[in-house]
C-alpha cells in the first residue's frame, strides 16, 4: 500500500514537472527563439549579447500581453499624427472667387439610361427646372442597380428606405425654394469603409460582413447637409485592397471578364456604369486613381487631410486620403468642396481647413506646369500615343511644359513598411483572433498575407522608414514647389507611391481606349492644399475633348 502510494507521488511529481517545463516552453523566450528572430530583422548579437537581452524582451512581452487585455474603439487613432508638411512650406494663396461654369437650357432627355449618365449640373438644373423630381431620379438609379448589379457586382447594400425618404425630403425642399447645393435630390454612392446608422459597413470582408456601426461618418453628413440622396454602399475590396469582396469580384463595366481594379473598385465601376450619379471612394495607395483609370470615368484624390475619414475603416492613419468618382472634373470639384474639411462631428485629427474655389480660366497659360518626362519615357503601359495625345492637348490649351525628374536615391522598396505596419496596428484584434482566415483572399498577395506579415515588422524599421519619408517629402517639394500642375502618366515607376507617401492632391482624367477597348488615363498633380489649379486645367482638358463623355456600351440601352 504505502509502495503504490510513493508511486502515486512521485507520477505526480513527473506531470508536475513535465506541465511545468511546457509551460515554461511556451511562456519563456530562449536564446535559441532570438537567433531564429535574428534572421527576420537581418542583425546578428554574440551570446553573451543575447543572454542579457531575454529577461528584457520577456518584459516586453509581458506589456504586449498587457495591452491585449485591453479593447481599442475603432476610432482611436495614435497620439502621433501624420504632418506632410515640408521644411519651408508655403501655402499658395488663391482666389476664393468661384465660377461653377453651369450649363443653361438643359433638357430631359428622351430615354431614362441618358438620364442616368448625365453629370451633376446637368441633373441639378433639370431638379430645380422641375423637369424630374429627385424621388423619380432617386428610383431611376434603384432601377438601374436591381438591373445591372449582378454583372457587376459593384454594390454590397442599397439603402432604398434611405434614399426614398431623403428624395421626398428634397423634393420638398426644392419645390420650397430652398435650394441646399448642387447635389440636392442627386442620387450618389459611398464606399463601404463609411459607418450608417441602420446599415452594416462590411468593409467587403468576410469577418465584418455583418458589422453594424451606430455612427454617421462625417463625409456621409456633409452630402446629407448639402441635401445628396444615399441609394447605395458600394464595394470595397477586402479591407481596401483589390477588386474581390466577401461576396465576388467587382467588374470592369468595360469589359465584364476584367475586375473594377481596387480598392474603390465599387465606386468606379458603378459610375461608370450609371448606377449612381456619383460616388465616394479612398485611397491609401491608389485606391480612387486606379480604378477610376479601369473604369474610364474622373477620380480626385484629395489633399491628406482635406476630407474627414471620421466613421470610415482606417488601413493606414498617415496615408489614407478620401474623394469623389465622377463622370468629370466639373463634377469632382462640386463634390469635393462640399465634403472637404472639419465638421461639428468630426474626430479626424488629421482633418485640415482650408479655401477652395473653382473658376476656370480660357486657357491654361497663366500656369506654371512641370511633367515628369522621363516617366512618359518609361511608361510600360501599352498607353504611349493615348499619353502623347493627352500632352499634345494640353499645350494646344496653352501649357508650356517644363521637364521634372522624381527624387532619386531613396530606399522606395522600404515605405511599404508604413502602410502593412499601421495596417497591422488597426486590425490587430482580427489577427490575434485569427479572423483573417475567414478572408476569401489567402495568396501571398493578399491582406490577410499582408496583416499577418505585418507583426514582423519591428517598431525602429517602421521609425526609420517614416524618417526617410521626411527626407522624400523635403526632397519632392524641392522639386515641385514651384509649379502649380504637374503632369504624369497614371501607372509605371514610382509617381503614385511618392505621391501617396507625401499627401499631395491628384486627378485622374480619361484619355481615349487602348488597343483591347480598355480606358486610359493621365494624371495631374497638385501642390498640398491646392487642388484648385489642377482641377480646373482637368477642366480645360475635359472641356476640350470627350474622353470623358465616352460610356460603356452595355449600360446604355434604353430603360
Amino acid at each position: 500500500m504505502k509502495r503504490s502510494i510513493t508511486l502515486i507521488v512521485v507520477v505526480c511529481m513527473i506531470l508536475t514537472l513535465a506541465i511545468s517545463a511546457c509551460e515554461s516552453k511556451k511562456e519563456g523566450i530562449s536564446a535559441d527563439d532570438v537567433r531564429g528572430s535574428e534572421k527576420l530583422i537581418g542583425i546578428e548579437f554574440n551570446d553573451a549579447e543575447i543572454d542579457t537581452m531575454l529577461s528584457y524582451i520577456e518584459e516586453n512581452r509581458a506589456g504586449y500581453d498587457s495591452m491585449r487585455m485591453f479593447q481599442l474603439h475603432y476610432k482611436t487613432a495614435p497620439a502621433l499624427n501624420f504632418d506632410p508638411r515640408p521644411q519651408g512650406f508655403e501655402q499658395k494663396l488663391r482666389s476664393e472667387h468661384s465660377d461653377w461654369k453651369l450649363p443653361s437650357n438643359v433638357t430631359r432627355p428622351e430615354n431614362d439610361a441618358a438620364l442616368a449618365f448625365m453629370t451633376i449640373p446637368d441633373l441639378a438644373a433639370l431638379l430645380r427646372s422641375g423637369q424630374i423630381t429627385s424621388t423619380e431620379l432617386t428610383k431611376i438609379y434603384l432601377e438601374r442597380i436591381r438591373q445591372f448589379d449582378d454583372s457587376l457586382q459593384a454594390v454590397i447594400t442599397i439603402t432604398e428606405d434611405l434614399a426614398l425618404a431623403q428624395a421626398e425630403k428634397a423634393d420638398q425642399e426644392i419645390k420650397a425654394g430652398r435650394y441646399r447645393s448642387l447635389v440636392h435630390g442627386i442620387p450618389y454612392g459611398i464606399k463601404d469603409l463609411f459607418s450608417v446608422p441602420g446599415y452594416k459597413t462590411t468593409w467587403g470582408a468576410a469577418p465584418y460582413k455583418n458589422q453594424e456601426l451606430n455612427e454617421k461618418a462625417a463625409i456621409v453628413s456633409r452630402l446629407e447637409e448639402a441635401g445628396a440622396v444615399l441609394i447605395a454602399k458600394l464595394t470595397s475590396g477586402a479591407l481596401a485592397r483589390g477588386d474581390v469582396w466577401f461576396g465576388g469580384k467587382t467588374k470592369n463595366p468595360w469589359d465584364l471578364k476584367q475586375g473594377a481594379s481596387g480598392s474603390s473598385a465599387g465606386s468606379g465601376s458603378a459610375t461608370s456604369a450609371g448606377l449612381v450619379a456619383f460616388s465616394i471612394g479612398t485611397e491609401t495607395l491608389g485606391s480612387i486613381i486606379s480604378p477610376s483609370t479601369r473604369c474610364g470615368v474622373t477620380g480626385l484624390r484629395p489633399t491628406f487631410g482635406a476630407v474627414s475619414r471620421a466613421g470610415g475603416m482606417s488601413l493606414s492613419w498617415s496615408m489614407d486620403k478620401a474623394g469623389p468618382i465622377c463622370r468629370s472634373a466639373q463634377d469632382c470639384a462640386i463634390v469635393f468642396n462640399i465634403i472637404k474639411g472639419k465638421n461639428n462631428s468630426d474626430t479626424d485629427r488629421s482633418t485640415v481647413d482650408y479655401g477652395y474655389s473653382f473658376d476656370p480660366p480660357v486657357d491654361l497659360t497663366g500656369y506654371k506646369i512641370g511633367y515628369f518626362k522621363e516617366l512618359f519615357d518609361k511608361d510600360t503601359t501599352k498607353v504611349g500615343s493615348n499619353n502623347e495625345a493627352a500632352l499634345a492637348l494640353l499645350r494646344q490649351l496653352g501649357a508650356s511644359m517644363e521637364e521634372l525628374s522624381i527624387p532619386k536615391d531613396l530606399p522606395y522598396d522600404a515605405f511599404d513598411i508604413i502602410l502593412r505596419a499601421e495596417a497591422g496596428a488597426f486590425f490587430d484584434e482580427l489577427v490575434r483572433a485569427h479572423g483573417d482566415r475567414e478572408m476569401v483572399e489567402q495568396d501571398k498577395r493578399s491582406r490577410a498575407n499582408s496583416l499577418r506579415q505585418s507583426r514582423f515588422i519591428s517598431a525602429v524599421e517602421y521609425l526609420q522608414a517614416n524618417r526617410f519619408r521626411t527626407k522624400l517629402i523635403d526632397d519632392f517639394y524641392a522639386v515641385t514647389k514651384d509649379y502649380d500642375i504637374l503632369v504624369s502618366p497614371t501607372f509605371g515607376s514610382r509617381q503614385s507611391l511618392i505621391t501617396n507617401l507625401t499627401g499631395n492632391p491628384a486627378i485622374s482624367l480619361p484619355t481615349g481606349l487602348d488597343s483591347l477597348g480598355h480606358p486610359t488615363s493621365i494624371t495631374l498633380l497638385g501642390n498640398l492644399y491646392d487642388e484648385k489649379p489642377l482641377v480646373e486645367a482637368a477642366f480645360l482638358f475635359q472641356e476640350a475633348s470627350d474622353y470623358d463623355e465616352m460610356h460603356p456600351k452595355r449600360f446604355l440601352g434604353k430603360n
